[in-house]
């Protein structure tokens, strides 16, 4: 089980967001959140009202409001929205059936109400699943608006034992039609708004793209001896009126339209020309450069030669250039994967795998692909002296690495207890802001000569 500072963090991360979120996923973690929330509060409400007047039917229902809700958090603490999103949907839909059938059965006096529901629902599918499958995103939407168009025209209930009485009926018409009419248009304007965001980010990424408004900085990573043995490539986004933007604000987007593919390229092309620079310099000749390759990026056919390409057109010494790949990627067509990287091993490229222990690689995996390094992910390193599971992890990660003749890498390493901790128990290298902050490359030249004298 994770810490309570660890916890802590992650639910304030949940609802303020991290600088580099975009604001439409900020949004619907807070929706998610917010949702779940009320999914308990009305779940264990009604079910104790319910369960006075022995309706266990709808108190078994209730308990199934409360249990998805849980879940529903515990889904989004762990940033997994497709699953999250499914359950809430699922149970939010199945309630407005359920209730629509159990407790508003039309009458002459109160026709049905709570089948309106599911016209919020479907315009909320839209948007939680709009970076998900077409299937995935429009199904859902138009099984909701189906269920409304089968409930809106059928006056079949299962039972009467349930009904309200027409009294309170003819009042909550009018209060459900009113709700559920206001979430639909707070929904839409949501929508509309999030697509105006979105067509903006894209004409100006886009813009980006053609008139090379990115820049690099570099993050040291350093040995033992405190001295910089290279440095991790990230990417900023100088916007013209924005300023310095951060990846987490433009990547997704980049990776969802395909410019990641024209970006990447052009974040390779420049470590290449860097590195060839650094080749007539002493002091910085020894250095690696590490870049982060997406999986579009790598799966592209022509990924290999162009790789290729670009040391022969710079005469790059292939072994400084390590191309880190993360574990969502692995998982995707292992012999193309293992094809890829025999081939650029041969002219000695070298690859690491990024955050380590936070996807889905396992041992088979790891002794097919020719990996160089593991990278431990910083939220193991961050709570490494405070939580036991953590501590147990780190250990067990250094251990696989150097039993597979691997170099394992610290990062988000902020404090010197972590470092001690990390390389008393075998890790050689660390990555982190105790030791350097991501900077502009004449800062980070300035940094090595300092550090490297």
């Amino acid at each position: 089980m994770p810490s309570l500072s660890t916890f802590g963090r992650r639910v304030r991360k949940l609802w303020h967001g991290s600088d580099l979120a975009l604001v439409g996923q900020r949004r619907e973690r807070r929706m998610r959140v917010l949702s779940s929330g009320v999914m308990v509060v009305m779940g264990l409400s009604w079910g104790l009202f319910f369960s006075s007047r022995d309706y266990w039917a709808i108190v078994v229902m209730d308990v199934a409001i409360v249990l998805s809700g849980i879940a529903v958090f515990a889904l989004t603490l762990r940033d997994q929205a497709r699953s999250a999103n499914l359950i809430l949907f699922s149970t939010l839909m199945l309630v407005v059936v359920a209730s629509t059938l159990l407790l508003d059965p039309p009458t002459v006096a109160a026709p049905r109400a709570t089948h309106l529901y599911l016209l919020p629902i479907a315009v909320g599918a839209l948007m939680a699943f709009r970076d998900e499958p077409l299937w995935l995103r429009y199904g859902i939407s138009i099984f909701a608006l189906l269920l409304f168009v089968a409930l809106a025209a059928s006056n079949w209930r299962p039972t009467d034992l349930y009904a309200l009485p027409d009294d309170v009926r003819i009042a909550g018409s009018w209060v459900q039609g009113l709700v559920a009419m206001a979430l639909f248009f707070f929904l839409l304007h949501i929508l509309q708004s999030d697509t105006a965001e979105r067509s903006e980010l894209d004409r100006d990424l886009r813009a980006a793209v053609r008139e090379r408004q990115f820049v690099l900085y570099y993050q040291p990573q350093l040995d033992g001896d405190n001295r910089v043995i290279g440095a991790e490539l990230l990417i900023r986004w100088q916007h013209p009126q924005r300023g310095l933007l951060a990846p987490g604000e433009f990547i997704e987007h980049a990776e969802s339209t395909g410019l990641i593919i024209p970006i990447g390229q052009w974040v390779l092309e420049q470590a290449a020309v860097q590195l060839r620079r650094w080749q007539d310099e002493p002091s910085f000749r020894d250095l690696d450069l590490a870049v982060n390759i997406s999986q579009k990026q790598f799966s592209q056919s022509s990924f290999v030669a162009e790789v290729l390409g670009l040391i022969e057109r710079y005469g790059v010494e292939a072994p400084h250039l390590e191309l880190e790949l993360t574990e969502t990627l692995i998982i995707h067509d292992m012999e193309d994967l293992t094809r890829k990287m025999a081939a650029l091993v041969e002219r000695g490229v070298r690859f690491s795998l990024d955050d380590f222990g936070t996807g889905f690689s396992s041992f088979s995996h790891l002794k097919r692909l020719p990996l160089s390094k593991l990278k431990i992910d910083r939220s193991f390193i961050c709570d490494v002296l405070t939580d036991a599971n953590s501590e147990t992890i780190v250990r067990t990660m250094i251990a696989l690495g150097q039993s597979m003749g691997m170099t394992v890498v610290a990062e988000g390493v902020e404090t010197e207890a972590q470092r001690c901790f990390l390389a008393a128990n075998g890790c050689r290298q660390f990555q982190g802001y105790l030791l350097g902050r991501p900077m502009p490359l004449a800062d980070f030249c300035t940094f090595v000569q300092r550090q490297n004298a």
